[in-house]
């Protein structure tokens, strides 16, 4: 027996099923501040044209860590622009919130102290991802560790923190 279309409809909406609403995880996600820093959960994340599977790949990331900053939410979607200013969609599956900091460029000291002339500790050229660790709010310094090395380095020799942005 084939049943009209709007019976299939009515029998898919019918139940347990009635309670359940597309994003609902992605509504409570989408009610954090834009823009945002995350960074990525995966060592291998694909980034879109667009707000879903149909749209182009854009880039292909291959790196579990790579900070990157959020945009604007859709749904389980997230428009994200990486250190280069490549910018795109990624499900969100593929992020995490966990902080981390690109630092490129010239050779970067990680310091003991947020102090200019504190000791240096190791010395990065990038790019290189950092952890971040905490940034005190009225500090130009953030504390970092990389490759189990942790030291101060100035806000503006990284990718990754706001200005006066507080990470605890």
């Amino acid at each position: 027996m084939r049943l009209p279309a709007f019976a299939v409809v009515l029998l898919l909406l019918g139940g347990p099923v009635a309670s359940w609403s597309p994003g609902a995880a992605a509504a409570e996600e989408s009610r954090l501040p834009v823009p945002r820093f995350v960074s990525l959960r995966v060592s291998e994340a694909i980034m879109r044209a667009g707000p879903g599977q149909e749209y182009p790949i854009r880039w292909t990331y291959q790196h579990v860590g790579i900070p990157l900053e959020v945009t604007r939410d859709y749904y389980d979607w997230r428009r994200v622009r990486d250190w280069q200013g490549s910018e795109g969609w990624m499900h969100s599956r593929v992020l995490s919130s966990r902080r981390t900091v690109m630092i490129s460029g010239e050779i970067r000291t990680l310091r003991d102290e947020p102090e200019a002339d504190a000791t240096p500790v190791a010395r990065l050229q990038g790019p290189v991802i950092g952890k971040l660790l905490s940034c005190p709010k009225n500090s130009d310094w953030c504390r970092i560790e990389v490759s189990a090395v942790k030291g101060w380095l100035r806000r503006s020799e990284m990718w990754g923190v706001y200005p006066k942005e507080e990470v605890e």
